[in-house]
């Protein structure tokens, strides 16, 4: 069998809500646990990872001074073991896994942790941005304009342009809701979840599944980015803290080692795509993965697409012509949250967990991002 890089295993943290459970703990301490929660699951000696490949987006403060080798040495593992942190924006720890499988097959590492972490409680979106400044320098404002990328109008502008209406994000929205918390009712989410003990006691699930919302409720919400707009608070995703990591390797070494492992980590792509709206990017990401693997949609057992706003999903959802019962079958960041670097992680881990327990051969994942780019990912079951 030619060298395939594989996950062995896959955990995160429970999601906490802005100013939440999590919110007390520290972004170096909430990645270091989930390493540990990692190799315990794993059993196998930290000394022999070789490199932590985090995400992260807003590397400042506290997530700054490169927070996976933070991570590293907060986790107790030996000093011989490196981390390099990642911006892709929310794609971040999606390109974690991505750079990770690249190394893996290539041959420069045999066993990598990838994954990635984000408490947007204790630093806020926007962080590294001090007040007046701007990244876009004379040559982009040239040709792009002076004014900053805004996700938030892009999501309106992809419901123009699509023909989405407020109630089409709204019902979006509330199904991912019920979605979410119906897998954590029958314990969908328990075997991927590593608690973390905080000084407010044991959390143990995610803080943003709400019940019970209707329409009408859903309707009185204001909108967040455009006065007479689609886009609230309600239809798009949380701003949340959390962790989640994986352990990649070869297939060989997994074999040495004894271990199993649940997928390979099959086809990847990642596109650019215009700076605004921005958030178009995972349809083009997509089309270049099914091309490169040389499948169809219909082919794949599950698809993840990030709920950064309802409007893109629902966008992605018409343009593949995908089947709808496949789509974020356990809810996504609109219910469970979006801690931006560690939901590329967290959403692969779910998925994973559900290919698992559904028997599912192929499960694709794809996720716009900061600036108009897409990261795509296909797992094939083992």
């Amino acid at each position: 069998m030619s060298r395939e890089a594989v996950i062995v295993e896959a955990v995160r943290t429970p999601l906490g809500k802005r100013g939440g459970s999590l919110a007390e703990v520290h972004p170096a301490d909430l990645s270091a646990h989930v390493l540990n929660a990692l190799i315990h699951r794993a059993n196998i000696d930290p000394s022999l990872i070789e490199d932590v490949m985090w995400g992260c987006v807003s590397q400042i403060g506290e997530q700054s001074f490169d927070i996976a080798r933070t991570a590293v040495l907060s986790a107790g593992w030996p000093e011989h073991i490196p981390g390099v942190t990642i911006d892709r924006q929310c794609g971040s720890s999606q390109q974690a896994v991505n750079f990770a499988a690249a190394s893996v097959l290539a041959g420069h590492y045999d066993i990598v942790v990838a994954g990635g972490v984000e408490s947007m409680s204790r630093i806020p979106m926007g962080s590294n941005t001090a007040a007046g400044d701007t990244p876009l320098g004379k040559k982009y404002q040239e040709r792009y304009g002076s004014a900053f990328p805004n996700q938030g109008i892009g999501a309106e502008m992809i419901a123009d342009d699509w023909k989405l209406s407020r109630t089409d994000l709204d019902q979006f929205a509330l199904a991912s809701h019920e979605k979410a918390a119906a897998a954590a009712d029958r314990g969908a989410f328990a075997s991927q979840i590593a608690p973390i003990e905080t000084a407010a006691g044991l959390v143990d699930s995610d803080q943003g599944i709400r019940r019970g919302g209707t329409l009408e409720k859903m309707a009185t919400l204001a909108t967040s980015f455009k006065e007479g707009g689609k886009v609230t608070a309600g239809n798009a995703s949380q701003i949340s803290d959390g962790s989640a990591a994986l352990l990649i390797m070869s297939s060989d070494k997994a074999k040495d080692l004894g271990l199993t492992p649940i997928a390979a980590i099959d086809t990847v792509a990642v596109v650019g795509s215009p700076p605004m709206p921005m958030l178009t990017g995972p349809i083009p990401a997509t089309e270049k993965l099914l091309a490169r693997k040389g499948i169809s949609i219909n082919d794949i057992g599950t698809y993840e697409v990030n709920e950064a706003f309802a409007s893109v999903v629902l966008a992605w959802l018409h343009d593949t012509k995908a089947d709808e019962a496949k789509l974020n079958p356990l809810g996504g960041s609109i219910a469970l949250g979006h801690p931006l670097g560690g939901s590329g992680a967290r959403i692969m881990t779910t998925m994973l967990n559900h290919m698992r327990d559904n028997n599912l051969e192929y499960g694709l994942q794809v996720m716009c991002e900061g600036g108009g780019q897409a990261n795509a990912t296909l797992l094939r079951l083992l």
